[in-house]
């Protein structure tokens, strides 16, 4: 599927991953709907990029938050082709920690944040995608999730969060399969160590001493490069249902 004159929804884009996603398909020619809870941030980037871009303050969760504001990107562009998720949220806890078990609540809020959220948003996109002409590839549109390296070799503390993602990176074949009738592609791309603004807030001396893990190149990985493998997913029809690891061949220790 070509990038240019493409109708694009990315969750989370405004900032980190989604951010440099978004600007990325922009660059490329494409309409993007952000959908994100911060305000402030997201008009900033419609300031800067104008009418190719819009935003909509989305609960992710929500089903009349995301349904409305589908419709809403439906009914200005048209159409939508691509569905790029990088909302999520992770807290850092410990199966048994001094305090006692694992918050039962914050459990929760991670798997609905980042499962239930990332299914919602997915599935009605989808469902606007069926109503698509087919290009000449038989196809209706793309989905992209966001996984991690967590999925894999979750560290400690991190049993929410890897829960999240391993169940990010399971749904991917199952859906594809699903969704193959309608010719809607489907991968998860499982970043490693990456700049976001979560990162940078460590601290220069804490990044370095990250980035050494990493085999090959020896860096935390820009969100530009996040974008350039959504980009190259959207553009190369034959990849579906996979789950591609972004991560400079860290394993987690």
């Amino acid at each position: 599927m070509k990038i240019e004159n493409s109708v694009a929804i990315v969750t989370g884009g405004a900032s980190g991953l989604g951010e440099a996603t978004m600007r990325n398909f922009v660059a490329g020619g494409a309409k993007v709907a952000v959908f994100d809870l911060n305000e402030e941030r997201g008009n900033k980037l419609v300031e800067e990029l104008g009418e190719d871009v819009r935003f909509y303050k989305v609960d992710v969760v929500s089903e009349e938050s995301v349904s409305t504001a589908i419709d809403d990107v439906v009914g200005h562009f048209g159409r939508v082709d691509i569905c790029v998720n990088c909302a999520g949220i992770a807290f850092g806890i410990k199966t048994m920690g001094r305090d006692g078990p694992h918050s039962l609540s914050a459990f929760k809020k991670v798997l609905d944040i980042n499962v239930t959220g990332t299914f919602n948003v997915f599935r009605l996109a989808a469902e606007k995608m069926t109503a698509n002409e087919p290009n000449d590839e038989s196809e209706r549109g793309v989905i992209i999730n966001t996984a991690s390296v967590a999925a894999y070799e979750g560290q400690k503390g991190q049993v929410a969060y890897s829960a999240s993602k391993g169940a990010i990176a399971a749904m991917t074949l199952p859906v594809a399969r699903d969704l193959a009738f309608y010719g809607i592609r489907i991968c998860t791309i499982a970043p490693g160590l990456f700049l976001t603004p979560l990162f940078e807030g460590l601290g220069k001396e804490v990044c370095d001493a990250l980035a050494k893990d990493v085999p090959f190149p020896h860096r935390l990985g820009a969100p530009s490069e996040y974008g350039d493998m959504a980009r190259k997913i959207v553009e190369t029809p034959y990849l579906n249902g996979e789950t591609i690891r972004l991560d400079g061949a860290i394993r987690l220790a």
